[in-house]
C-alpha cells in the first residue's frame, strides 16, 4: 500500500466514533497491517521492547493488551518471554496473532471495560500503540493495574497530545497518589513513525504496582 492509502488507515482507525467502528477498521485493516507499519518505520514496538526486557523478568506471565497481530508478541518472544496471553478488540487482528503461536491465550477484550481476567494475576501489562487518538481511555489503566500482581509491571505508550489532554496525566497521577503504582521511568519523546509524515511524539512509561 502506498503512503496515502496507508495515511487513509490510520485517519480511519483515529476517527473512530465507538468500538464498533474502531473494530471494523482493524478488522479491514488485519491483513496488511504489519507491512504497512513497517514501511512507516514503525518504532514503538522497538522501544517498548528494551524497556520490558530491563525491568520484567522472564519469568511468570505477560498480558500484551492491544496485542493486534501479534508484532509485539513476537518481539517478546524472541526475547526469551514464552507465557504470553493476548487481549484485542478486533478478531481479525487476533486471527492473525494466532498464526504466529506465541501467544498460550488470545482472548476478544475492549481496553476500558472490564477484563474478564478474575483470579489471574499477570506478571506484567504491556501496552503498546493504544493509547492514542479515539482509542482506548484512560480508566483502562485501571483494569490493567488490577490484574497485574503486586511488584509487577504496567508498561505502555501514550500519544503526547493524548497524555495532556485526554485524561492520562490525570489518571496516572491519581492512581499514584492511590497507592495503586509507582512510576519508575519515563521515556523521552519520540515519533512513532520516523518514516510516515505525521509529526506527532509518544512516550513510554514504566509503573511498578503496589
Amino acid at each position: 500500500m502506498d503512503d496515502s492509502g496507508i495515511s487513509n488507515r490510520l485517519q480511519s482507525v483515529y476517527s473512530a466514533r465507538d468500538n464498533r467502528e474502531l473494530a471494523s477498521s482493524y478488522d479491514e485493516w488485519a491483513e496488511d497491517y504489519e507491512d504497512d507499519m513497517s514501511s512507516l518505520g514503525y518504532a514503538i514496538p522497538a522501544v517498548a521492547a528494551g524497556f520490558v526486557g530491563r525491568y520484567v523478568p522472564l519469568r511468570g506471565t505477560v498480558l500484551d493488551a492491544g496485542a493486534g497481530t501479534g508484532l509485539f508478541g513476537s518481539i517478546l518472544r524472541v526475547l526469551g518471554y514464552e507465557d504470553l496471553v493476548g487481549i484485542d478488540i478486533s478478531e481479525r487482528m487476533l486471527e492473525k496473532a494466532g498464526e504466529k503461536n506465541v501467544y498460550h491465550g488470545l482472548h476478544r477484550m475492549v481496553l476500558g471495560e472490564p477484563l474478564g481476567f478474575d483470579g489471574v494475576s499477570f506478571s506484567a501489562a504491556v501496552c503498546v500503540g493504544v493509547f492514542t487518538t479515539n482509542h482506548a481511555p484512560p480508566e483502562a489503566l485501571d483494569e490493567l493495574v488490577r490484574v497485574v500482581e503486586p511488584d509487577g509491571w504496567v508498561i505502555f505508550s501514550v500519544r503526547d497530545d493524548v497524555y495532556r489532554k485526554g485524561g492520562f496525566e490525570e489518571k496516572q497521577a491519581s492512581l499514584e497518589e492511590e497507592g495503586r503504582w509507582r512510576r519508575v521511568t519515563m521515556s523521552e519523546a519520540f515519533r512513532p513513525f520516523p518514516s510516515g509524515s505525521t509529526s506527532h511524539t509518544n512516550r513510554l512509561f514504566v509503573y511498578k504496582t503496589r
